[in-house]
């Protein structure tokens, strides 16, 4: 069983990333879709009782951000896998200026993001983080690492 938590800015590729590596296996929390903290805290719960391997794909720019999956994920022995999105900002705002509707962020939002992200740390509680480094050519480079 397996808690995967995604950070990184808007526009650098977590939701591609959860659909190409987890969509067969993981039930996927997001909070654009769900719209609510409760929506998204049933859900979650819900993985939680029946032990089933699921992925939050949201910006989780601050520790605080992640700890309350962290927390409940650790309490019900799940593995708890962090995964940062490294990009630039000006990279990922080209990135979402070729996004279309809702789809689109405004480029406060990137930049705000941007600004207060906090990288992830085993401090936090994660069993392994792996880090996806975001090219201008799209090239995605993966990093892993374990905890000691």
């Amino acid at each position: 069983m397996e808690a995967i938590i995604l950070a990184g800015i808007q526009g650098a590729g977590k939701s591609t990333f959860s659909r190409d590596r987890y969509w067969d296996t993981h039930i996927r929390i997001n909070y654009d879709m769900l719209r609510t903290r409760h929506r998204e805290k049933l859900l979650i719960e819900a993985c939680l009782e029946a032990k089933q391997s699921f992925v939050v794909d949201a910006t989780n720019p601050l520790m605080a951000d992640r700890e309350r999956y962290i927390a409940k994920a650790k309490a019900a022995r799940f593995k708890v896998v962090g995964i940062e999105f490294q990009i630039s900002t000006a990279i990922a705002i080209s990135r979402n200026a070729s996004r279309v509707g809702k789809k689109r962020v405004p480029e406060k939002a990137i930049y705000a993001t941007a600004a207060k992200f906090q990288s992830l740390s085993f401090d936090e509680g994660f069993d392994e983080i792996w880090l996806v480094t975001v090219t201008s050519d799209g090239l995605k480079i993966e990093e892993k690492r374990h905890a000691l």
